[in-house]
């Protein structure tokens, strides 16, 4: 049911089919855009980086999807119920971003009109950079973040297949519990991110999509008893049959879970049950904003509630000690996505 990959080789057989569906704690498999065998144009590639307070989140991505791409950053705030959002959409980028192969390495900088972004390795973690001229719905943005490394840490990876197209892969890494220090500046504001209360996450995605997906994902990160702690859990997106993406981490250490669920009331804003097969993630959630997107667009469309709120429950490590979650601040979504 979860098969952990522990041999180095490279992600993709010669024929574009994923060598070995599974998980791990490190990016251990070897990318290239240029292995891939699926038509250029189902190529997607992310870094997606967030921080989550109990006011607020932001979040800023680059993206390449080969006939689109995204250099987006967004402010969420709570207690105004409002979305600030900077938008740099990029037309055919077919590969200009130059994503990197390997979340570990590889810097990206990108300058446009509007905006200039960066994503760097820096001695001890990452710095996360970017300004965006003003706009008409908007004042300028100003950001400069650092997101301390541990490279010992365990991450969550998976290599996942889809069952009706064998050069669709999906080959992600989530980097949690990394504490986040520096500044956000917009509309004649000034937030300061602080390590004894924010962390930074990274969702690095790389892969071939089939077209109509939809999938269930949370995280979320503080500290509990004193130590990092935080969450990735997910499901729904291609033939996940050799692993899940569940996973616990504390104290930089991963604790593997199997299958979960969310039970998601009609009214989004009800709390949620989110409940893992083993009854290790025992959650209740409840919503405080949602994020929603909708978009129907010909052939593409999309249609999403990126929920942020906090959750109270007990999560089991593998040695059998619990931890009580109470009212710790994170997100779970549910999206459709036809692209």
């Amino acid at each position: 049911m979860n098969h952990k990959c522990e041999t180095r080789k490279k992600l993709l057989n010669p024929d574009g089919s994923l060598a070995e569906p599974g998980w791990s704690n490190r990016l251990i498999f070897d990318y290239s855009p240029f292995d891939i065998k699926a038509n250029r144009m189902r190529i997607k590639e992310w870094d997606y980086y967030v921080v989550v307070d109990d006011d607020f989140a932001f979040a800023t991505v680059i993206d390449d999807n080969r006939y689109m791409g995204l250099l987006n950053s967004t402010f969420y705030d709570f207690r105004e119920n409002k979305k600030y959002d900077f938008i740099e959409a990029l037309i055919f980028p077919m590969g200009s971003l130059n994503m990197p192969t390997d979340s570990a390495k590889g810097d990206i900088y990108h300058k446009r009109k509007n905006v200039d972004i960066a994503y760097i390795h820096v001695d001890g973690g990452r710095r996360i950079t970017g300004k965006y001229k003003k706009t008409k719905q908007h004042g300028e943005l100003e950001y400069d973040l650092f997101f301390k490394g541990y490279p010992e840490d365990d991450t969550m990876v998976i290599a996942t297949p889809w069952a009706e197209d064998k050069k669709a892969f999906y080959y992600n890494q989530k980097i949690n519990c990394m504490p986040a220090s520096g500044y956000i500046k917009f509309n004649g504001r000034t937030i300061n991110i602080t390590p004894d209360k924010h962390f930074g996450t990274l969702d690095w995605g790389r892969g071939v999509w089939t077209y109509d997906n939809t999938w269930f994902w949370g995280s979320g990160n503080g500290y509990v008893n004193g130590k990092r702690f935080g969450y990735n859990i997910g499901y729904g997106f291609g033939d996940t049959t050799a692993a899940s993406e569940n996973m616990i981490f504390y104290d930089g250490k991963c604790h593997k879970l199997d299958r979960l669920r969310f039970d998601i009331p009609e009214d989004i804003m009800k709390p949620w049950k989110i409940v893992s097969t083993d009854g290790r993630f025992d959650m209740d959630f409840f919503p405080v904003y949602d994020n929603r997107t909708y978009i129907n667009a010909f052939v593409m469309g999309q249609d999403a509630h990126q929920v942020f709120g906090k959750i109270r429950g007990k999560a089991i490590l593998d040695d059998g000690t619990v931890l009580d979650i109470d009212n710790l601040t994170v997100f779970n979504e549910k999206v459709r996505n036809r692209y």
